[in-house]
């Protein structure tokens, strides 16, 4: 039987990793549950997985997995429309792989994967260069691609671990030119530089915030800073 809190707790991850493919940081699930410190949030985890619903991921900080859900939040969620996930516009030209929903499939076999392609490395860290060009394509389920274009870029680096974002996995991301608060973005600052972060308005300053403590949130003018797009999906190869 779990408390209140802990069903709320292991609710809100699942639903981020299915929404996503990345469990939430701290920071957001001390906010979903109103919690004024994150001690609160680690005594949840550690009794969550006492109890065999989820499991922290050996070597990569923060990294969740769920196990099981209790059979009244299985019952819930049967008769519960899958989420719909993020709603960017598209890339433009032909960078990306485009789909509609209504177009998810067709002419392929059902639940064939799509092609799309990876754009070089985005830093989540020290921001690098601007994205490349295609240097290859990968597949990926057409349920990740919710219509738009998409295209994917290799991370570098380690400033998003507790976003569940480590070194060496690949984003895929869906074009726009616009964020709500929170989100994690594609951002070009400069026009020169391209990195991976969270992203925060207030007024006329964007900060893009990394997910590790290790690095500093980087405060810009907003005409500093074009969002390229956001994070819809994560693929991981072991």
């Amino acid at each position: 039987m779990l408390t209140r809190k802990q069903h709320e707790l292991l609710s809100f991850i699942d639903r981020r990793l299915t929404e996503t493919g990345v469990p939430p940081s701290f920071d957001e699930m001390k906010d979903a549950l109103d919690l004024k410190s994150k001690s609160g949030i680690h005594r949840l985890i550690t009794a969550l997985e006492e109890r065999g619903f989820i499991r922290r991921l050996p070597n990569r900080a923060r990294a969740l997995e769920v196990l099981k859900l209790p059979e009244a939040m299985r019952r819930t969620e049967a008769q519960t429309p899958p989420p719909r996930g993020f709603k960017p516009s598209v890339i433009e030209g032909s960078k990306g792989a485009r789909t509609r929903p209504d177009e998810a499939g067709g002419g392929r076999a059902p639940g064939a994967n799509i092609s799309i392609p990876v754009m070089g490395r985005i830093a989540a860290g020290v921001p690098i260069s601007a994205i490349q060009h295609n240097t290859h394509s990968i597949s990926v389920p057409p349920d990740m691609l919710r219509g738009g274009e998409h295209y994917a870029l290799e991370v570098k680096g380690d400033s998003m671990i507790e976003a569940g974002i480590l070194d060496g996995d690949t984003v895929v991301i869906r074009r726009g030119d616009t964020a709500n608060q929170g989100e994690i973005v594609v951002a070009l600052v400069d026009e020169e530089e391209a990195t991976l972060k969270r992203f925060r308005k207030k007024g006329d300053t964007i900060a893009l915030e990394a997910a590790n403590p290790a690095y500093e949130t980087r405060i810009f003018g907003s005409d500093r800073v074009q969002v390229q797009g956001k994070l819809v999906g994560l693929i991981r190869r072991y």
